[in-house]
């Protein structure tokens, strides 16, 4: 096997303790080309698509990349901003709230499971930086094969090509972490001081195909258990809130029940406000601001609702930078805490170093 050539690190560099955030990803403009390239890589990977790679890839490359991409395109050009994409302006900017409250100790960096920039690249970089211990933290509260484990896998990978690996850890799920849902909490009650408290919360999680949860994945579980956790933080009786999942891609049996329907069945029996909060997603991205913030609206609207409001993601907000910033510092607990020499004791490491035949 070929290993990758390692980065420079000069004798005398100080050892530290890196953190990288890796969400989903995001074409990079609201393009057919973009997208296409983007939806190329996602849909690849057999974690998402649990199917034969010679029945699926035809179907993949034949059809779904030729008719998706330009629908697709423009789904992402009706919430583009002047930042950019959503969830990459978010994923950026809580990477850099979370480096402002751990502070210099730990370097804090960002990755996207697809598209740019990419897990292998930040490692490494991360690697030049001197990190040779690092936390992996994917973006995601619930655990699922088809996401967490996808990111662990694009970390093992890259490791399979490291000559000189860092010390890896993982966080695995937080969908019960007491400052997150505390958080998510706190974001409906700003809500309701806004719009008032009166509209029915329908906490809207992704969607996975039904097959998962009977293979053993722990997702479906997880989000339920989010859910209840959230509602009994708000006091809400179990008429007061419902769950449903979203995103559903496909003619297989997927996650029931399914937003648009809940959407559908509430609007049906007399409920004319509802609050949409998707605790899933910590930043705001396609699937909430243009699948539930309008398709969503749209659809409820359409069977006789009245009110209809969508809950911002916890994206930057100081609750979800401090949970965040709880859930690392628990993580990375035990990792040693070498106090760094000074300038002059590093100058003379890297003396000693290079009197010792190094060459960097």
């Amino acid at each position: 096997m070929a290993f990758a050539p390692e980065p420079i690190v000069p004798h005398g560099t100080p050892a530290r303790t890196g953190v990288l955030l890796v969400n989903l990803g995001t074409p990079d403009a609201p393009t057919p080309a973009a997208v296409r390239r983007y939806l190329a890589e996602f849909l690849s990977d057999p974690r998402v698509v649990e199917l034969p790679r010679l029945l699926w890839l035809p179907i993949l490359h034949g059809i779904v990349l030729r008719v998706r991409p330009a629908k697709s395109a423009a789904k992402y050009a009706s919430i583009w901003t002047e930042h950019g994409s959503p969830l990459a302006y978010w994923t950026i900017t809580q990477a850099k709230a979370l480096q402002a409250h751990v502070g210099d100790d730990l370097v804090v960096r960002h990755a996207m499971r697809y598209g740019n920039p990419s897990v292998a690249s930040q490692l490494y970089s991360m690697k030049s930086e001197g990190c040779n211990r690092i936390l992996i933290v994917p973006l995601y509260p619930q655990y699922s094969g088809t996401t967490t484990a996808s990111v662990f896998d694009a970390v093992h990978q890259w490791a399979l090509t490291t000559r000189t690996q860092p010390e890896l850890r993982y966080v695995n799920r937080y969908h019960d972490d007491p400052a997150y849902i505390a958080a998510l909490a706190d974001t409906v009650r700003a809500h309701r001081q806004r719009v008032g408290p009166d509209g029915h919360l329908l906490m809207s999680f992704h969607g996975v195909p039904a097959r998962t949860l009977e293979l053993g994945d722990p997702y479906h579980c997880e989000c339920r258990k989010t859910g209840r956790l959230l509602a009994e933080r708000l006091g809400l009786t179990p008429e007061q809130w419902t769950l449903s999942f979203q995103s559903r891609f496909g003619k297989a049996k997927w996650l029931e029940p399914s937003t648009e329907a809940m959407l559908a069945a509430l609007a049906g029996r007399g409920v004319k406000e509802v609050d949409v909060i998707c605790p899933g997603f910590v930043g705001d991205c396609l699937e909430t601001l243009e699948e539930i913030a309008m398709e969503g609206r749209e659809h409820y609207m359409a069977h006789g609702g009245q009110r209809y409001d969508y809950i911002p993601c916890l994206n930057d907000t100081p609750a979800w930078i401090a949970a965040l910033g709880g859930i690392v510092r628990a993580h990375t607990a035990g990792w040693p805490a070498t106090p760094q020499p000074d300038a002059a004791e590093l100058a003379a490491q890297r003396q000693r170093a290079v009197a010792m035949g190094a060459v960097r």
